[in-house]
């Protein structure tokens, strides 16, 4: 195992993959000559050339659409978004094009193509540069929308990804990609549609993914000193979501908090809260309880924001309350 961080587990991500197959590129704003907005293609144009690492106008919908084009003529594309707040400029081309394609073309196209790049806060990014989109994805039939919270995950998850022959949202974090984590030195890949479990726990489930699960884990630690046993799951994707490993936790456990960093209507923690009352219900010694966002575009002051982000104290708050302490 060595020792990487977050980009890096990324830039070896596609790099192994380009190595291995010549229809796989890289395209996107900045990615080439500055090595990625966040330097995670860094070194990947000395690699491999400007014709499979391309630098494009600050044009979403454009480059969205080519790439989408190229996957229906047997390339396999990885196209970046600085970050995916400016994917809504393309998302017509991503939601009516990519997602549809294999449908509307009676099975004749596959669109093997990977949209990558930072989702939700990082920070005082103002509100429009603060969104996590994995839910409106996520309600998109023909995506696959994956979120990993680590190095590991993220280099497995990003090739499988990569070799995946359907649209595959792959979401990180602008803080992210700093963090460091073990990865194996020999070629690895991890499926998607497979949830985590973390850390093994009795007395309650914490489902989450991405960079928020860090709270979770922060939780999970200061009640440990209270003798609270925190089962945490990682979802990894969320679509396809791994319902089984979600209510086989909570059969054992029968409490469940989900943690996300989304706006509280319609998002992942919604269904899975549907999904376990309708499937597990007869397990639950509590209601379930979901932790969002506030109700409100992101704020830039760094007051507001503290208590605009879930935080390991609303994950201890929510513990208590569905273990009626």
């Amino acid at each position: 195992m060595k020792t990487i961080q977050f980009r890096e587990a990324i830039a070896e991500a596609m790099s192994e993959e380009m190595r291995a197959d010549e229809s796989i590129y890289l395209m996107g704003e900045e990615v080439a000559e500055y090595n990625g907005a966040y330097k995670a293609s860094k070194g990947m144009l000395d690699e491999f050339g400007p014709d499979r690492i391309i630098d494009t106008p600050i044009s979403e919908l454009g480059f969205s659409g080519i790439g989408i084009g190229s996957a229906m003529n047997g390339n396999r594309p990885i196209i970046e978004f600085m970050t995916f707040n400016f994917s809504l400029v393309g998302i017509d081309q991503i939601i009516n094009n990519a997602a549809k394609m294999r449908q509307m073309s009676g099975g004749q196209f596959n669109i093997p193509i990977v949209f990558r790049g930072p989702t939700a806060s990082a920070g005082q990014l103002g509100a429009t540069h603060s969104q996590a989109f994995e839910n409106w994805y996520a309600n998109t039939p023909g995506l696959k929308v994956v979120i990993p919270s680590n190095p590991y995950d993220a280099k497995g998850l990003l090739k499988s990804a990569i070799r995946d022959d359907d649209p595959v949202i792959f979401m990180e974090s602008e803080q992210m990609y700093g963090d460091k984590g073990e990865v194996p030195e020999d070629e690895y890949t991890i499926p998607l549609g497979v949830a985590d479990v973390k850390r093994q726990g009795e007395d309650v489930t914490i489902v989450s993914f991405g960079k928020i699960i860090k709270e979770a884990y922060k939780a999970a630690d200061e009640l440990e000193k209270d003798g609270i046993s925190c089962e945490i799951i990682d979802l990894r994707t969320v679509r396809p979501l791994d319902y089984e490993s979600i209510i086989k936790s909570v059969k054992k456990t029968n409490r469940l908090v989900v943690l996300e960093e989304a706006w509280p209507f319609g998002n992942v923690s919604t269904e899975i809260t549907y999904k376990v009352q309708n499937d597990a219900f007869d397990y639950l010694d509590a209601p379930i309880v979901k932790i969002n966002t506030a109700d409100t575009p992101a704020p830039y002051s760094p007051v507001l924001l503290k208590e605009w982000l879930p935080n390991h104290e609303d994950v201890i708050k929510a513990v208590k309350k569905v273990l009626y302490i």
